[in-house]
């Protein structure tokens, strides 16, 4: 069984059939999902949902919700963090990161990120990392800080080299439905190029669909797809894959 590592099951695009969803994925081999925390107006329903299914969680901000409070939303995140430190499900630090795409709050992106960096360490906790055109910047971070814990970065789309930078950090790279767009090159280079304990597999639901895909939104379910192509860019069987895959998740994430 297989858990996503990235998927905001708790959004309002799972209102409707999140009961039936989590059947057919246990049906499908994929036991559970990890629900990445987003901003403060989110956090309560995504406490609510990670109790329900009984889901992992990590608490944090995600740099498209950063804006002119992130001072005091910084403080509302180390209370409720305090608050859940005594429950296991609570399993990580993020989402949080640098978005170029989001840039107008660019310098209160780097100063949520730091807190958020501090916090990990503080609580000596991993840390899932959002970082889109901004693989540099984050980099430079994570080395300034050196998480003991490390974490992981989601939504991974980049080259060999960067990819090396950031499992040297410690950090495992979340393999999602990117993985399936045939003209996705640099990460299919990468993803062959790296040992599979390098990667843990997310779907980022309800976001990331491949381009191929005829669905209104991503599920935990495309999972078995991403495993089937990381099994034929290695060429190994998809059942050694998955074996390999759980056993990464389990390295980063205390379950």
């Amino acid at each position: 069984m297989l858990i996503d590592s990235h998927a905001h099951i708790d959004f309002p695009e799972f209102d409707v059939d999140r009961d039936a969803l989590f059947e057919q994925m246990k049906r499908s081999g994929i036991s559970n999902v990890l629900i990445p925390g987003v901003s403060p107006a989110h956090w309560q329903k995504q406490l609510s949902i990670a109790k329900k299914y009984q889901s992992p969680f990590a608490l944090g901000i995600h740099p498209w919700y950063v804006n002119e409070t992130f001072e005091k939303d910084i403080v509302e995140l180390k209370k409720i963090i305090k608050q859940h430190l005594d429950n296991d499900s609570m399993v990580a630090i993020g989402e949080c990161g640098l978005d170029k795409i989001k840039s107008a709050n660019w310098a209160q992106q780097i100063s949520a990120f730091e807190a958020q960096l501090q916090l990990a360490a503080e609580y000596q906790m991993p840390l899932i990392v959002h970082s889109v055109r901004a693989h540099g910047e984050v980099l430079t971070l994570l080395e300034k800080y050196k998480l003991p814990k490390g974490g992981i970065v989601h939504g991974f789309y980049g080259s060999v080299e960067v990819a090396k930078q950031y499992v040297k950090l410690g950090f495992k790279l979340g393999i999602g439905g990117l993985i399936l767009n045939s003209d996705a090159n640099k990460l299919h280079r990468a993803v062959q190029n790296l040992p599979i304990s390098s990667f843990v597999v997310e779907t980022d639901s309800p976001s990331m669909l491949p381009k191929n895909s005829d669905q209104s939104r991503n599920t935990p379910l495309l999972i078995n797809e991403i495993v089937t192509k990381i099994a034929v860019l290695h060429a190994k069987p998809a059942v050694l894959i998955r074996e390999q895959l759980s056993s990464s998740f389990s390295q980063v994430v205390d379950i």
